[in-house]
């Protein structure tokens, strides 16, 4: 049975997404890029020794002078490299009636950036430094270790001390919709901490919503333009998404499969610290020398680029299952399908992108393919006798989730 169809958006719907895209992705390709190139030419050329030598005489020139000048030197400049296309992304943005903050607002969130980026990259580079001048070779042996350590506190940190410094956050108001949501939690056989706002309206007027944190910083949080848009039964199917995230341990296997990439990556950093080639292209002697932080950088930097698409294609497929979840747990089809439409016309989101940037860079299936998969598993429950039109898990009319 062929379970797709192209009725569920109009082709003036299609085409808005489309255009979106095209004008926005030379601005997020190019920011990416000049970042990119920035780290590879200061990495593997004399600049970048010669970069932290000079801002690292500044401040006296000793070797922790070097690692945290140069640390913040390329903080700061990758920042203002990327700021051109972010400011391009947000004009076209703006066009499309996506961006509700104005350009101060916009400027505030690029200093917040740059001051998070600098309070965890500078006793980073401290860290990685005191490892190398333990021994310049091996090095990675233990920092492979403080490497998985740093992506698990992270992970439990994020809400706590990252999350915060951009939004707002407030409990959900006591009501029907907080009752059913807690409801549908408890239904499901999931412990949730706090349902949360976020107060995301002062920058966009796209919906979303996500779960984050792991054991006491895990919570749900609901953009509040999803729920002054939505109707309750709609942002219940976005919790039931979210649910099947919490089911699955998605944020701890994340984090562990996060943890084991970060390990792997400094274990190949640090093989790649010892070619000689790269260290005379560099200009610096070994891995020791604080002047090596530019090449440490570009090669992390390219190992994160192409690492990309494949952390892409698992989060795909992470989202589908979450899909699958919120269909189980909500047997609504239908409902499901009329909210991915609404999060896909509400965010002007491509809804059936070129193949080749969904695999490079899409976290989450097209809304085409949602939809089509929606179908799939309706028309499997009717051919096996289940009750595909109506939710099962719960009295008739609980409202089922849209996925995000």
């Amino acid at each position: 049975m062929d379970t797709t169809t192209t009725d569920d958006f109009t082709p003036a719907e299609r085409a808005r997404g489309r255009s979106l895209r095209r004008a926005q992705l030379p601005w997020a390709l190019g920011g990416r890029l000049a970042g990119l190139a920035l780290t590879l030419v200061l990495g593997l050329t004399p600049a970048g020794a010669g970069l932290v030598s000079t801002v690292g005489g500044w401040f006296g020139g000793s070797r922790t002078a070097q690692v945290l000048a140069g640390a913040a030197a390329l903080v700061v400049l990758g920042q203002v490299a990327q700021l051109p296309f972010g400011a391009g992304a947000r004009t076209v943005r703006a066009r499309y009636g996506l961006v509700t903050q104005g350009w101060a607002g916009w400027a505030l969130d690029a200093v917040r950036g740059l001051a998070l980026g600098l309070v965890l990259v500078l006793p980073l580079a401290l860290g990685l430094f005191a490892l190398t001048a333990w021994s310049p070779e091996h090095w990675w042996v233990p920092g492979a270790g403080a490497a998985a350590l740093l992506v698990g506190a992270l992970s439990f940190l994020h809400p706590l001390v990252v999350e915060p410094v951009f939004n707002r956050f407030t409990p959900m108001q006591e009501g029907p919709l907080r009752t059913a949501l807690l409801a549908l939690a408890q239904r499901d056989g999931v412990g949730i901490r706090d349902v949360l706002v976020a107060d995301a309206s002062r920058r966009t007027t796209a919906l979303n919503a996500y779960v984050s944190g792991l054991g006491a910083t895990r919570r749900i949080v609901a953009y509040d333009t999803l729920l002054s848009t939505a109707e309750p039964r709609e942002v219940e199917l976005v919790v039931a998404h979210e649910l099947g995230h919490v089911k699955h341990r998605d944020v701890l296997t994340g984090t562990v499969l996060g943890a084991a990439g970060a390990a792997a990556a400094v274990v190949v950093l640090g093989l790649l610290s010892t070619w000689g080639a790269l260290l005379t292209a560099a200009g610096v002697v070994d891995a020791a020398d604080p002047r090596a932080l530019p090449l440490l950088a570009a090669i992390g930097a390219l190992l994160g680029a192409l690492s990309g698409p494949v952390q892409c294609a698992a989060s795909r497929r992470i989202e589908a299952r979450a899909d699958r979840h919120a269909l189980e747990l909500t047997s609504d089809a239908e409902q499901f399908i009329a909210m991915q439409r609404r999060l896909a016309l509400a965010n002007v989101s491509d809804v059936d992108p070129p193949r080749v940037l969904e695999l490079l860079f899409a976290t989450h299936p097209s809304a085409t393919r949602r939809i089509a998969a929606a179908r799939a598993w309706r028309a499997g429950g009717a051919r096996a006798g289940g009750a595909a039109g109506g939710p099962t898990g719960g009295p008739a009319g609980t409202p089922p989730e849209p996925v995000v």
